[in-house]
């Protein structure tokens, strides 16, 4: 499915005349590097990398690196390598936790744009399994699940001043966010390292989400190939360091 994604890019190069009158060789160049090599290089892959989960992550770092065009082009590549219209908003909504709203409202509007155009109705069946009672204690059990024993409490923990950003990754970060439907925690934990990566200047949390994704179960070669395909669109230098923090996250489990 991803060979559609070289015909599409192909035809937003020729229908943007600018770039097509004027950058015809890098045009072709970028093409055949993101959209082929890319993609077909098999120390790049892996085992569970199929084009949804490739989709997903690309889909996570554009966000991350705040490239909203390359996005609208690659939202509907996504969709028909299979990732469902709730899997897209909810890689959105967790983007929130570790962009912010500020920069990540752009990409829910284009969502939202992209959605309608393909007439689905909205908004789509909710996906919230917690509520305002139940959420700390169910971010809590998240935070163990993905770390392990030392997040227990972690929410009343740290200096009394700023004790409540614990509380909030607890009951917000956790659970508003990690306990929803549409993405099991392997995938939430593989977009957030995505996230972070793509952002950059977020190393500690990068191999903290390393390491986590290792205890979820995705495994280092997998994330070296989730790096690779998101590397066209974040650039040599944070993919170099987001690879750093996986091989220290690796060495330090």
């Amino acid at each position: 499915m991803f060979e559609e994604l070289k015909t599409r890019m192909n035809k937003f190069w020729n229908n943007d005349r600018a770039l097509a009158e004027t950058d015809p060789e890098f045009v072709e160049l970028f093409s055949n590097f993101a959209y082929d090599e890319v993609v077909h290089e098999p120390g790049a892959n892996h085992p569970d990398l199929d084009d949804a989960t490739r989709a997903t992550a690309i889909l996570a770092a554009l966000i991350g690196c705040q490239g909203v065009d390359e996005y609208e082009l690659m939202l509907p590549v996504a969709f028909e390598s299979g990732v469902s219209a709730v899997q897209a908003k909810e890689i959105v909504y967790q983007a929130v936790a570790y962009l912010g709203f500020g920069r990540v409202l752009p990409f829910l509007k284009k969502t939202n744009e992209i959605l309608g155009a393909m007439n689905v109705a909205m908004p789509l069946p909710p996906q919230s399994t917690t509520t305002p009672e139940t959420r700390a204690a169910a971010g809590e059990r998240a935070q163990i699940g993905i770390f392990g024993e030392r997040m227990r409490g972690f929410a009343d923990s740290g200096p009394e001043e700023t004790r409540h950003i614990n509380k909030w990754l607890a009951d917000n970060c956790f659970g508003d966010y990690y306990t929803r439907g549409g993405l099991d925690v392997r995938q939430r934990e593989m977009i957030t390292l995505c996230f972070l990566a793509a952002q950059g200047g977020c190393e500690p949390q990068l191999t903290s989400h390393a390491a986590a994704n290792m205890r979820v179960g995705n495994e280092k070669p997998f994330l070296i190939a989730v790096i690779s395909q998101c590397m066209p669109y974040i650039g040599y230098p944070r993919t170099l360091n987001a690879l750093r923090c996986i091989s220290d996250a690796a060495k330090a489990a």
